[in-house]
């Protein structure tokens, strides 16, 4: 078979060709137009960013119950606490609960019910005397609670309970049944499973805080409450701080700072919406009027996730923790302040000592007394560390998470599928119009539509004897742009319409891809040219180009959208806004018959982009139709992408929101396909199956079930083109 590279040098074709397609300037070619798109899209969020702090000013100070009951929603701590009737006191006669005691206090090893088989565990420090305040002190990831234990706090006269936070060591980021170890931060680990569910390992360790705060509120007698955290201490301090107002007076060092560069810091950061509503100084300003003190020392020396050892998938995400300049610290503080004025809130330098801001923090009558009995440079006490502590407390995250994949089926089953009305068509799409705004608004996160003209540019790129190639670009948003490859049959008359199917590549690839017919070349084998042998049968067909390419050049981008309550689908669908209004204006095109078809990250975008633009007539999901949520969650399938480097995919609260089923539904009643390789290793025949029932069914209920179908082949991951070329000359033609 000749190469299309071959086939480019046949003459005495059919259509006349020209430079570029009428209507269009001329484009100049670029060495690397999928890196060009991959930086603009960069420079454009980076802007967006900016503006975002700009845009908060707007919000603030606003209605303090409803930015609280936000910033529960969006760091995941959801779910109801257990009662907490007491700590109680962890130890066997290896390693007994009272760990020491001194001529001041007794120091208990502790642990407290917090969610259904989930615990708090850490340290008691039980003042000899009546405490005269109660302490919650939150130590970095990486420090091991027995290792702050000091006579400093030992003869404070406040009891004490040093919670354990889950660290950034690797050991148990595993799955034995499957024997993947990887270097995934333990924190990372908890991350990648509860994301997609609406939780996240900042709501849980929140959650456990708030459970100890339950406790000490219900005491007989009621003391000064201080929650003090060092590093990431400090920033799970300043969230419980921020959501739970019996929480008196908060002390944190090592944390506070400007929070647009969130999107560089370890992925466990991540925080979906975050910088739409907050920033360091709007999550300090609802800790007002109560004191705030901030320490600028103490940030965690953090330049990257763990080295993979030997036998462990080097994996996790990259992200530094950089301590922010004492200037910048002020700078935000003093935003701080604009927002909710008052001396409640103070940056302490490192020079400043503890005298000083335990007066800031503390009543002057308790200050007093603590003072007094401190011991200004206390010595660690020597406690041993509970060997097995931290592998329990990742397990029982883990094991909670994991049943939150049947409540979240459940969730979904009663706010999408049980309301649905089948009586009629009509009926179903007035009811999924809304829907399909709320999976757009909520879930992909909507962009403002395109705001610069189309501005096509196109040139002549290759020819067969049946088919011309074009290079097309198009202007989307300042520094964005869309930019494919448009194949016209040479057969094509003058004025007449013909149907495009739009052939979406996969993960790292690039428009050329889905017409390469060189079966020697890397491309073809996932795609066997379906674009050109499209084409060849006479469809007008384009190969938009998709920015996931660049590994991290463009995995950052969604790090970059996420905290703007973005993901790449966001740009990526207007970029289709863009495809789709200059397709409908050409002269060749049919516009009621434009359809999608994509393999892999294709089809990931097969599911999401017509399930929002509904210009698209059908869709054609290829090579990633999948149970998606159990796929990005499980412990439980060797496939899962908590054990994969594609630290991009989690799509934040969707388990509880839009499975791929309900995505189809916001597809139909226009035809939806499945394509499906039997050894296809993106998932199994029997998950796929499981959630497409769903759509036959409801395709069946609506009696339309003519519409949908999925075709099985046995063969990988790739485009099968017979069930799928006939579902497209049915429907198009």
């Amino acid at each position: 078979m000749k190469t299309l590279f071959c086939s480019c040098l046949l003459v005495g074709s059919l259509l006349p060709l020209q430079a570029q397609l009428p209507g269009t300037a001329p484009l100049t070619p670029s060495a690397d137009f999928s890196a060009e798109m991959v930086a603009g899209i960069d420079r454009f969020l980076l802007r967006e960013i900016d503006q975002a702090k700009i845009d908060r000013a707007a919000q603030w100070p606003g209605d303090m119950a409803a930015h609280r009951e936000h910033l529960k929603t969006i760091i995941g701590a959801i779910d109801p606490r257990l009662p907490i009737p007491a700590l109680e006191l962890v130890g066997d006669t290896a390693t007994p609960a009272l760990l020491a005691e001194t001529d001041t206090a007794r120091i208990f090893r502790v642990r407290w019910p917090v969610l259904s088989g989930v615990h708090g565990e850490g340290i008691l420090i039980q003042p000899k005397q009546p405490p005269v305040a109660r302490v919650i002190y939150l130590p970095d990831a990486d420090k091991a609670p027995e290792k702050i234990v000091d006579e400093l706090l030992a003869t404070s006269g406040c009891e004490i309970v040093i919670p354990t936070l889950i660290s950034r060591a690797s050991d148990f980021s595993t799955n034995d049944r499957f024997r993947v170890k990887t270097n995934v931060p333990h924190r990372e680990w908890i991350y990648r499973q509860s994301f997609e569910l609406g939780r996240h390992i900042i709501g849980y360790e929140v959650q456990k805080v708030l459970s100890v705060v339950d406790w000490m509120k219900a005491q007989p007698t009621q003391l000064p409450l201080l929650v003090a955290g060092l590093g990431e201490g400090g920033l799970i301090a300043m969230h419980a701080a921020a959501i739970d107002p019996r929480i008196d007076s908060v002390y944190v060092w090592g944390f506070f700072g400007p929070r647009e560069g969130l999107w560089a810091e370890p992925i466990e950061r991540n925080v979906f919406g975050f910088l739409k509503e907050f920033g360091g100084a709007e999550l300090a300003a609802m800790i007002a009027p109560r004191p705030l003190a901030v320490q600028h020392l103490g940030f965690p020396n953090v330049q990257g996730p763990p080295e993979a050892k030997q036998g462990q998938r080097s994996i996790a995400a990259p992200g530094k923790i950089i301590k922010p300049s004492l200037e910048s610290v002020q700078a935000e503080m003093d935003r701080t302040r604009k927002i909710a004025p008052g001396d409640w809130a103070q940056v302490f330098t490192e020079e400043q000592g503890l005298k000083e801001v335990v007066a800031h923090v503390f009543p002057a009558a308790v200050a007093t007394q603590i003072l007094a009995g401190t011991k200004a440079n206390g010595t660690e006490i020597q406690l041993p560390i509970d060997p097995s502590r931290q592998e329990r407390q990742v397990r029982e995250l883990e094991v909670f998470t994991q049943r939150l994949l049947v409540d979240t089926e459940a969730e979904r089953t009663t706010q999408f599928w049980k309301p649905l009305p089948l009586q009629s068509v009509d009926a179903f799409e007035k009811h999924t119009a809304p829907e399909r705004e709320r999976f757009w608004n909520d879930v992909i996160g909507r962009l403002p539509d395109p705001s610069l003209p189309i501005h096509p540019r196109s040139r002549l790129v290759r020819e067969t004897d049946k088919v011309a190639i074009y290079e097309v670009k198009l202007d989307v948003w300042d520094d964005v742009f869309a930019w494919g490859w448009l194949a016209l049959p040479k057969d094509l008359k003058p004025g007449e319409k013909r149907p495009v199917v739009v052939c979406q590549h996969g993960l790292e690839g690039l428009p050329e891809d889905v017409f390469n017919d060189d079966e020697t070349s890397k491309a073809f084998k996932p795609y066997k040219a379906f674009a050109l042998r499209l084409a060849e049968q006479g469809y007008i067909t384009f190969a938009p180009h998709n920015p996931y390419r660049g590994q991290d050049a463009f995995r950052t981008l969604q790090r970059k959208l996420n905290p703007l309550g973005k993901t790449l689908f966001s740009v990526i669908i207007g970029q289709h806004q863009q495809i789709l209004s200059w397709l409908k204006q050409q002269p060749f095109t049919d516009p009621q018959h434009i359809a999608f078809y994509g393999l892999s990250y294709g089809g990931k975008s097969a599911m999401r982009i017509p399930a929002v633009l509904t210009d698209y007539c059908l869709s054609i999901c290829s090579g990633d139709f999948n149970e998606w949520v159990r796929k990005c969650v499980s412990s439980d399938m060797p496939m899962s992408y908590i054990h994969t480097h594609e630290y991009e995919i989690w799509e934040w609260n969707m388990g509880r929101t839009f499975n791929y089923a309900e995505m189809a539904a916001l597809i139909a009643p226009r035809p939806f396909m499945v394509e499906r390789g039997h050894n296809d290793g993106v998932g199994t025949d029997e998950w796929v199956n499981y959630e497409f029932a769903k759509v036959r069914r409801l395709y069946n209920k609506l009696q339309i079930g003519d519409r949908t179908t999925i075709e099985h082949f046995d063969g990988p991951h790739t485009i099968n083109g017979q069930g799928t070329f006939e579902f497209l000359k049915r429907w198009l033609r």
